[in-house]
């Protein structure tokens, strides 16, 4: 009974000549890592679990809020009510959806420190997230490793997409250099949710060519479009550019590891990221403690929240700070080592 439901439940897409049988066992044998769970991972995920890959896992640093609504299609206003950090209520959605596979949502922010852990043993790697510094280690860390790497961009209503495989394609850093993003964010210049369907759909028709084994039938170009305005371009992939660090040199830059940890703007929020170098198991019930005696503290089972001044302070268990409010980083680290300690 289990076995026809397996086969019904996949019948439809079966049917589809390309993938077939054989192109769902593959399937059901693969592992991908989605990092970021928000606009374009929350699409993401949603195919790769109901295509039925068999190990989908994702990691986030956020949790929910209720802007997030508009567009990240697994959340609700109760995982937004209750700031339910999005790996989490991402993970129970997608339980729920199927059964069958192995889904793990991690809380975290992705570093040269934990790639290794959490990159391991997967067949590529799916871009959701939304800022280029974290882009540059996904792109390093997989043509270290000679994985697949599945971009995907957003904003207002434009879209972008390539596919970079090591050996065979140039990868991110041929197309654009370090510190070369426009700066522009979902939270600085808006973004209209069709726009995301369309281009995590892109990502995941060209994830599943690959996992199914048919890597000859993937786009080699660069698609960008505004589809507000309904402008469009292919581009093709040029040859690797002369001297890239990464898929010329082998050198892979993002990989390394700041041993003073690592401090993010995270741009049109006021907010400051500060992580530690090293991982840290925290007890938030022990910081609620010492925290209210300064500020309004609330306590949620997978974050605090600490109102300080005219600050906010969300720490996560995994020993990450928000601090929320400002965007400058020395009033940021100021604030952090007053009351966490550096």
């Amino acid at each position: 009974m289990k076995q026809e439901l397996k086969q019904s439940r996949y019948s439809r897409q079966m049917l589809f000549t390309p993938i077939g049988e054989e192109g769902q066992k593959r399937l059901g044998q693969s592992r991908v890592l989605i990092v970021g769970m928000g606009a374009l991972g929350t699409v993401l995920a949603n195919h790769m679990v109901r295509a039925g890959v068999g190990h989908v896992r994702f990691i986030d640093r956020d949790f929910v809020e209720p802007s997030n609504l508009q567009r990240q299609m697994l959340f609700d206003e109760q995982d937004a009510a209750q700031s339910l950090p999005k790996a989490i209520a991402a993970e129970r959605k997608l339980k729920q959806i199927n059964s069958e596979i192995h889904i793990e949502g991690i809380v975290g922010d992705l570093t040269a420190a934990n790639i290794d852990q959490v990159a391991h043993e997967v067949d590529l790697i799916l871009d959701g997230t939304d800022n280029f510094q974290t882009r540059f280690l996904m792109n390093d860390y997989a043509f270290k490793h000679g994985i697949p790497y599945v971009y995907g961009g957003v904003v207002a209503a434009r879209g972008m997409q390539a596919t970079f495989i090591p050996g065979e394609t140039p990868c991110l850093r041929c197309l654009i250099d370090e510190g070369q993003g426009t700066g522009e964010t979902c939270d600085t210049s808006g973004v209209i949710a069709p726009v995301v369907d369309i281009i995590a759909s892109y990502q995941a028709t060209e994830a599943l060519k690959l996992l199914v084994g048919k890597k000859e039938a993937v786009r080699s170009t660069l698609l960008s479009f505004d589809l507000w305005h309904g402008f469009s371009h292919d581009i093709k992939l040029r040859q690797p550019k002369t001297g890239c660090l990464t898929c010329q040199k082998k050198e892979y830059p993002a990989l390394e590891i700041k041993e003073e940890g690592q401090i993010t703007s995270l741009c049109g929020r006021e907010t400051v990221q500060i992580t530690p170098s090293v991982k840290r198991d925290w007890d938030l019930k022990e910081w609620k403690k010492r925290l209210e005696k300064v500020g309004k503290v609330e306590l949620t089972p997978f974050l605090l929240r600490a109102d300080i001044d005219d600050l906010r302070l969300v720490l996560f268990t995994d020993g990450r700070v928000l601090v929320q409010g400002t965007e400058d980083v020395t009033r940021a680290k100021a604030v952090y080592a007053r009351y966490i300690g550096m």
